[in-house]
């Protein structure tokens, strides 16, 4: 590991320390899939040891899809307790994408039972603990960071899933995200069952 990497992870630890040097469970919570045209919005809530350290442990948009990858599965090993929470797309539709992701956030912190809550950006989730909003929280936060890579992998595994069953769409590059190829296709043949009519409003 370069010594800018080491450099690296230990700022993101070393805000997670103050809160470990308190309490015993601290969870750290992030989403994905707010900006997409397609899928579902996915939170995760991981609660860390602070031993062992997992070293790629960062924001996800920062490690490539093959380190994500790798590094989700340490996660999974390691972690107190790992939740997912999602939200629909008809829910995004129906209640707004922020409403959408607090609703996912919530799911996701079931049965986790943190004395803290580390939460990337968002605010008054009604948990049991502690709410900790942090502004680039997953850029940060150990726990925040960890919860990015678990809640963008299991997005992007499903969305490859999407794709199989509709395939015209590109969603297993696209993650959904409106590119010009996925507005193009939508455009021409219109939308599937998993885009969110709120967000397609203007190009079908």
């Amino acid at each position: 590991m370069t010594s800018k990497r080491m450099d690296r992870i230990r700022l993101l630890v070393a805000n997670d320390t103050t809160y470990w040097s308190t309490c015993t469970r601290l969870a750290g919570m992030d989403e994905v899939g707010r900006g997409p045209l397609a899928g579902c919005v996915m939170a995760a809530c991981v609660i860390m040891s602070p031993e062992p350290v997992i070293d790629w442990v960062d924001d996800s948009k920062k490690l490539s899809e093959k380190r994500r990858e790798s590094v989700y599965e340490e996660i999974m090993r390691t972690a107190l307790f790992v939740g997912i929470g999602r939200a629909e797309p008809e829910e995004i539709d129906d209640i707004n994408i922020l409403n959408a992701t607090k609703c996912a956030m919530r799911r996701a912190a079931q049965g986790c039972h943190a004395e803290v809550y580390l939460i990337d950006a968002v605010d008054h989730l009604g948990l049991d603990g502690r709410e900790e909003a942090i502004i680039h929280g997953d850029a940060l936060s150990y726990s925040i960071a960890a919860a990015s890579i678990v809640a963008k992998v299991t997005r992007d595994r499903e969305m490859r899933e999407m794709d199989e069953r509709y395939p015209r769409y590109g969603f297993a590059s696209n993650k959904g995200y409106g590119t010009k190829a996925h507005i193009d296709a939508l455009k021409r043949q219109g939308p599937c069952p998993i885009h969110r009519k709120s967000f397609i409003a203007h190009f079908v």
